[in-house]
């Protein structure tokens, strides 16, 4: 689980051992912001702390029948034969689950339709930088056919050559321009919607709804797009950087009304963009209408969360354990079927995840 294992998992102990002790609900505190005053008038501002929501609430699992004739089995034929199965698909389900993630970032590195170059990932940790991400813990995790543009593209560039053998061996980039590279075969693709022609109804709008007019097809939860004239400003400078502001369609949006990420906000410490968008300003809309785009990520491990939670052992049964392995926690537990000769058995696991600081994030959308 390369995504889900380079992503913060530091919240799994606020979850008890049997049961959760904060609920199912874990408030994740977010970075405070403040304001600078010039001169030498006091400006005291209040602390106005800001909190996300991660819920443990999915449980996933898979179920399966052995006989006591598979229990004879060598333990090594057990594990290859029933276990490792049963354990990939649980793992790639969870792992494609916490991927959805994807439609909470806006920060996208356009590439639409083309092959991935280097280029574009450099913008994709230019993004980064801008947003102030920290420099370490960063990976740049590609799907199949970008990893096969970006190794053929870079092939000659690498000097190490443990890296160069693995690179052509197993099509293993390691690390280049302060991300680690990883491959996937999870990530998703975006289904672009149909949505184009919308203006912006109404000034002076703030907030994380945007009131539009005159466009066609309601736009899909992940389309990225910008508004003329609304750009983004330095996080702690709040000087506007010339250039715009990128959002995010954040739930479900209708041909008037588009929820929005981040929410636009135009003064004191929570700032983001130069000012509110004028009323007539064009929304554009990234990429080719009604057209699928594949999707790799550049980020920081601070932009995402994954928590699992110890499930409760229940007693009375055949056999029962429970084990975590790369940040997740799974049960087993297995009960006998007289009638049948049968060893009904379950595997488990109670997960959640929640985007925290998206800004520490970018898209890499190519083909």
């Amino acid at each position: 689980l390369n995504f889900v294992g380079t992503i913060t998992g530091e919240y799994d102990d606020s979850f008890a051992r049997q049961g959760a002790k904060v609920g199912d609900t874990l408030k994740v505190r977010l970075p405070n912001q403040y304001t600078v005053r010039t001169g030498a008038t006091l400006a005291a501002q209040d602390t106005t702390e800001s909190t996300v929501d991660l819920k443990v609430q999915t449980q996933k699992g898979v179920d399966l029948n052995f006989t006591s004739v598979d229990l004879t089995l060598a333990l090594d034929d057990f594990s290859e034969r029933i276990l490792e199965p049963a354990m990939s698909v649980l793992a790639a389900n969870i792992e494609a689950d916490a991927m959805t993630m994807y439609r909470d970032v806006y920060n996208q590195a356009d590439n639409q339709g083309q092959a991935a170059t280097f280029t574009k990932v450099l913008q994709g940790r230019k993004i980064l930088v801008d947003n102030l991400a920290p420099l370490n813990a960063r990976t740049c995790n590609l799907n199949t056919q970008d990893n096969v543009d970006l190794v053929d593209a870079l092939k000659g560039l690498f000097n190490d050559q443990s890296t160069i053998a693995k690179q052509n061996r197993e099509g293993f980039m390691g690390r280049t321009a302060g991300f680690d590279f990883m491959e996937n075969t999870l990530w998703p693709s975006h289904p672009r919607s149909a949505a184009a022609g919308y203006l912006v109804n109404g000034a002076s709008q703030t907030g994380a709804t945007l009131t539009v007019n005159t466009g066609t097809g309601a736009p899909a939860q992940g389309d990225v797009f910008t508004i003329a004239g609304v750009f983004r400003v330095h996080p702690e400078t709040k000087q506007s950087t010339g250039v715009l502001q990128q959002f995010v369609i954040a739930g479900t949006a209708t041909t008037t009304s588009f929820p929005i990420s981040p929410a636009i906000v135009t003064s004191g410490p929570m700032q983001n963009v130069s000012g509110s968008p004028a009323s007539g300003a064009a929304v554009s809309f990234a990429g080719t209408a009604s057209t699928n785009y594949g999707i790799s990520m550049a980020y920081q491990k601070g932009a995402f969360a994954f928590a699992s939670a110890d499930m409760v052992m229940p007693r009375g049964v055949d056999f029962a354990a429970r084990e975590a392995f790369d940040g997740v926690s799974m049960r087993i537990v297995r009960q006998y079927d007289i009638n049948n000769d049968k060893f009904p058995c379950r595997l488990d696991v109670l997960y959640g995840f929640k985007t925290i600081r998206p800004q520490l994030a970018c898209r890499l959308a190519n083909h």
